[in-house]
């Protein structure tokens, strides 16, 4: 069953939340040690986790217009995304790891307020119609990320992106 907006601005607070929550909480230590089950450390693996929300900024203007063309150009275009799944995997390592020195601790969590705010009010201005829009995912790049999505599905990926991957976190209180 698909989410409904108010599920998916629920995920959005309580993402918010946690995420001010751990980084009030943690020490420069805690921040620089490794995750649980990545190469990345704990303040790396946090801008990951913002950083699906901002993705997800991107994603929606190429839904709604991918959905509007013909079903086999959104298919040729998802595959093209499948093949390139392994340079894909080493720019998101490595662009977690740069970009986290810039969204540090200190701009995480404004960089996921203004993130959220936009993707709030893009998401209030949807339709029904709208949110049913679909088209083909690389469905390789992601675990959430399913061969066909929905606009809705789209808004409510950064959540299950920032739950999986709060769950490596090694922070005190993280999940």
């Amino acid at each position: 069953m698909e989410p409904t907006e108010d599920e998916i601005m629920a995920g959005y607070g309580r993402a918010r939340a946690d995420l001010e929550r751990w980084l009030a909480g943690a020490t420069a230590a805690d921040l620089g040690s490794k995750s649980n089950g990545t190469k990345w450390t704990n303040e790396e693996l946090l801008f990951h986790m913002v950083f699906g929300y901002m993705v997800v900024r991107s994603l929606l203007p190429l839904v709604h217009l991918i959905s509007r063309l013909p079903a086999p150009v959104g298919k040729a275009f998802a595959a093209l995304l499948n093949a390139g799944t392994r340079p894909f995997d080493v720019i998101n390592y490595w662009g977690s790891r740069s970009a986290a020195v810039y969204f540090n601790k200190r701009r995480m969590a404004r960089k996921l307020d203004k993130t959220i705010n936009a993707i709030t009010r893009t998401l209030k201005r949807e339709s029904m119609t709208s949110l049913s829009r679909s088209m083909p995912f690389p469905d390789r790049w992601d675990p959430f990320f399913a061969p066909t999505m929905t606009l809705n599905d789209v808004y409510a990926y950064p959540t299950k992106h920032f739950d999986f991957h709060a769950h490596q976190l090694s922070l005190n209180g993280a999940a």
